[in-house]
């Protein structure tokens, strides 16, 4: 018999996991927003830390620390000028070497030699450029001159050709050859590019017979230009990261390697059209390495090329630029810094974003993030349950009771159902209605008993009012300064899902004020931010207010207002907003004017005051005394429990 192994799934996310609920994410946005929190803020809050509950799931915080701590360790690493050091320590050797061949030699010729030893440059270059001609004594002292040679050619062209160190081991001329017919070859094809002449089958020929100098395998010219000018450009950091002493010497050993090699003109054309096409990329700036081993050119450039990825990174994953999106990560960048797992928490992170767009809660506007009706209709909802949680269970009034009648109180009477009924059906008098329509029909007894729709009694209820409402909320500044402006938020949704839901017959109207008043949208409700501007304008809220009122003259007047301060501004007769403080005579009067108007009206202002300033004090009692309405000084977390029962309690009264 065959045996199996089973382990967990390593190709990537569980083909078999459950489907993503994004419900999850939605309700975790949803209680940033009823903090007070803007919409597109919430999301990004959301992905920063991740989704609660997703197992094994990073936020972009979490790459973002493991991107950092990644930085540190290659800067860690190692010392920049760890070739210059090596190319130092070989001269030293040779001309020991030489020395050594030297000095049993009597002859002028040997001092001669000898001094010139001791007249060569302190600059390591311009000492490796004097030797160049010289004729070496000792085969040892000239066998370690051409390791500098050989070091030097490879560590400069694995700098800008990752892997080529390996390639030219050896000093075979066959292979430097090959470099370059390679180097001929990638010039020419990326001048034929230029003039658009390029083809992808001028690519795929140029690697099967280069492909073994480039192992990371680039599947078109552009990736190859790529890694080819993030090395180059990194080299060039690298040179810019030395003192200029070290800088000069390390540039006038790789010019010199060049020349010798041949190779000196067709790096400049490449490094020249490495900088035309990719000017994005940091081509100067220093890093700083902190590690004690010297890293050779090729070992400090791959360095530093993961350097300026994992800084890119870094400010992709911050997403603290306007018009941020995760779309803008850069998932192979990520892939190459983090690994494959990393990959997955990004995916899932944007599935959030994406799924949250795609099933209809959010939506983009106007280069913003803002929540859909939907969205809003779910959040209403929450900022409602938690305000029926703060309820007393043993208070008298309405609860969250999914099952009950949306009419009214039954009667204990019923009549029969007619098209568009939508009280609760009386079972037993339904059944009795069938059977004796049944027994009078002569139906066979066994038969059972079949429903005919003359068999259907409702229950009858009470009729209830329909009410006017209207919730003037405070959007000054104040109220973020004193910590309301959150619970305000939550209040607001929590009772136009209340009205709408629960009470649909009632019309209801949100009005925020500052400067001005506005009436607010229940889309506009969640995305609500407080105005920075002077003036609680009550007079222009309490003038909206009234015209609602007027639109529904058989309806009960219900009007509530959410404050913490008392009025500053008033609308003038041209349109425009008059501000002043301590408030001005004219103010008063005329907000008192409106006061007076909604008491004529029949309307009961009750007013939750959300500070306890002695003016804003003498003010409501001053509308109190004018008007008969109420005076609450709720707690801010009780804010909602407030005005929820406050609206009950009046629909009862008047039902």
């Amino acid at each position: 018999m065959s045996r199996y192994r089973y382990g967990a799934y390593q190709g990537g996310p569980d083909p078999l996991a459950p489907p993503y609920d994004v419900r999850a994410a939605l309700d975790a946005i949803g209680d940033s927003v009823l903090e007070g929190t803007r919409p597109e803020e919430a999301l990004r809050e959301l992905l920063r830390r991740g989704l609660p509950g997703a197992q094994g799931r990073r936020g972009l915080d979490d790459l973002l620390r493991e991107v950092r701590r990644r930085r540190r360790e290659l800067r860690r690493r190692g010392r920049l000028d760890g070739t210059l050091e090596q190319v130092r320590a070989l001269l030293d050797t040779a001309i020991g070497q030489e020395r050594a061949a030297l000095f049993p030699d009597p002859s002028d010729e040997a001092r001669l030699r000898e001094a010139e030893l001791d007249a060569l440059p302190s600059d390591t270059a311009q000492a490796v450029r004097r030797l160049a001609d010289y004729d070496w004594r000792s085969d040892a002292a000239r066998a370690t001159y051409e390791q500098i040679k050989d070091l030097l050619r490879r560590e400069v062209l694995d700098a800008q050709f990752q892997g080529m160190k390996q390639a030219l081991a050896g000093q075979d001329p066959q292979a430097l050859r090959r470099v370059k017919d390679m180097m001929a070859a990638l010039n020419d094809m990326l001048d034929k590019d230029a003039r658009g002449e390029h083809t992808q089958e001028d690519f795929d020929r140029f690697m099967r017979e280069y492909g073994d100098f480039f192992p990371e395998n680039p599947k078109n010219l552009e990736e190859l230009v790529d890694q080819l000018a993030r090395r180059a450009a990194a080299m060039q950091r690298l040179l810019d990261s030395l003192t200029p002493e070290q800088r000069a010497e390390l540039a006038g050993l790789m010019d010199q390697v060049m020349r010798d090699a041949g190779l000196a003109l067709e790096m400049t054309r490449l490094t020249d059209a490495l900088r035309a096409r990719r000017p994005d990329l940091a081509w100067s700036g220093q890093e700083q390495m902190t590690g004690q081993d010297p890293l050779g050119m090729g070992d400090a450039t791959t360095a530093l090329a993961e350097l300026a990825d994992l800084a890119d990174l870094e400010a992709a994953l911050a997403q603290d630029y306007p018009g941020a999106r995760l779309d803008d990560i850069d998932e192979e960048a990520v892939r190459r810094a983090l690994g494959r797992q990393a990959v997955d928490d990004l995916a899932q992170l944007r599935r959030i974003e994406a799924e949250l767009e795609r099933q209809g809660y959010l939506q983009r506007r106007r280069g913003g993030l803002e929540l859909t009706p939907k969205a809003v209709r779910r959040l209403g909802e929450t900022a409602l349950r938690r305000v029926f949680a703060r309820l007393s269970s043993g208070r008298q009034g309405d609860h969250d009771q999914r099952d009950a009648g949306q009419a009214g109180e039954l009667t204990g009477s019923s009549r029969p159902w007619r098209f568009g009924d939508e009280q609760p059906l009386d079972v037993v008098r339904t059944v009795s209605n069938a059977i004796r329509r049944s027994a009078m029909e002569g139906a066979a007894p066994g038969r059972g008993v079949r429903l005919h729709v003359d068999d259907f009694e409702v229950q009858e209820t009470e009729r209830r009012t329909a009410a006017a409402v209207c919730l003037l909320v405070d959007l000054s500044y104040s109220m973020v300064l004193r910590g309301t402006w959150a619970a305000a938020k939550q209040t607001t949704l929590a009772l136009h899902t209340l009205v709408t839901t629960k009470y649909p017959q009632d019309a209801i109207q949100i009005i925020g004020f500052s400067n001005y008043a506005r009436v607010l949208h229940p889309a506009e409700m969640a995305g609500l931010d407080w105005d920075m501007v002077q003036g609680t304008n009550l007079h222009h809220a309490l003038m909206i207010a009234g015209r609602h009122l007027d639109r529904h003259p058989d309806f009960e007047p219900i009007v509530l207002v959410v404050t913490d301060g008392e009025p500053t501004a008033h609308l003038r007769p041209d349109g425009r907003s008059l501000f002043d403080y301590p408030p001005s005579p004219e103010t008063l009067v005329l907000t008192l004017a409106e006061v007076d108007k909604m008491t004529r009206r029949g309307a009961s202002l009750n007013v939750f005051m959300l500070a306890e300033d002695r003016r804003l004090v003498s003010f409501v009692e001053e509308v109190a005394r004018r008007n008969g309405g109420r005076v609450f000084a709720p707690d801010a977390d009780r804010l909602g429990e407030y005005v929820v029962s406050d609206y009950l309690r009046v629909r009862r009264r008047r039902r």
